[in-house]
């Protein structure tokens, strides 16, 4: 299983509305996909309340695991507000 480890540099880490943008992107995946803190327990990423749960704030850390890389890509973007425009995914669905 694939992992990487993530700053959250959102205004307001993963609460309420990017906690549901972060579950529907993780759900998009038809792999597991986990978030913890570092040394914490795995939560399942797909899950509103086990991501509320874990209550992540802007200037955390967590652990972001998965078998598809591309979901890992996604979630640690939209964690990191370094999410891609439009373009940049048409562009990356056309190659």
């Amino acid at each position: 299983m694939a992992e990487r480890r993530v700053k959250v540099t959102t205004e307001v880490g993963i609460q309420a509305r990017p906690a549901s943008a972060f579950v529907e992107a993780a759900g998009a995946s038809p792999e597991e996909v986990a978030i913890a803190k570092p040394g914490g327990e795995p939560h399942d990423a797909k899950s509103i309340l086990q991501v509320l749960l874990l209550d992540v704030r802007a200037g955390d850390q967590v652990v972001l695991e998965s078998d598809d890389e591309a979901v890992i890509d996604r979630l640690a973007a939209l964690v990191t507000g370094e999410v891609p425009t439009d373009t940049e995914n048409d562009r990356a669905e056309e190659e």
